[in-house]
């Protein structure tokens, strides 16, 4: 007997192996599809004091409150003025509505699972926390981001009480 599948299996196996690209200068990111919510422009971004720096602030969506990271900040990456091309990218992180800074969005592509591989190692023996593999499409390379790990346990409840 065929085993019915349900609507979020159906979801999961057609959001499989799909990510959203995007760059932070010459370096090109991807986040799987499962994690994004919309992309949207830049919008009005309200300062809150004492948040971490990469947390730009609280942006109002459509009525709801969203905290907003600069991912070059958080990546301790140069801070660039941003232009017509940045946007941010909307994502789901555990229970928390996020909205992502970065220089511009590519594209949807499919990254087969043989063309993912681990992270490498650095020099130290430690991995980058927040990238969770690497994605070969066509000659490039995407680093692969752990959605997860980009905001701590205590981050993570600092913005739930701001968002």
């Amino acid at each position: 007997m065929a085993k019915a599948i349900t609507e979020m299996e159906l979801e999961e196996d057609t959001q499989k192996g799909k990510y959203l690209t995007f760059n932070l200068g010459s370096e090109s990111y991807g986040i799987g599809i499962e994690y994004v919510i919309e992309i949207i422009g830049l919008l009005p971004i309200t300062v809150v004091p004492e948040l971490p720096v990469y947390i730009k602030g609280i942006m109002n969506l459509r009525g709801r409150i969203i905290p907003v990271m600069d991912m070059r900040l958080r990546f301790r990456k140069e801070f660039v003025d941003y232009d017509e091309r940045t946007c941010i990218i909307v994502v789901e992180i555990g229970e928390n509505s996020v909205g992502l800074i970065v220089d511009r969005v590519s594209e949807v592509t499919n990254i087969a699972d043989e063309d993912i591989v681990d992270q490498p190692m650095l020099s130290s023996g430690t991995s980058n926390r927040y990238i969770k593999s690497i994605g070969k499409v066509g000659g490039e390379v995407k680093m692969l981001l752990d959605c997860d790990a980009l905001l701590s346990h205590h981050e993570s409840e600092l913005i739930s009480t701001i968002g």
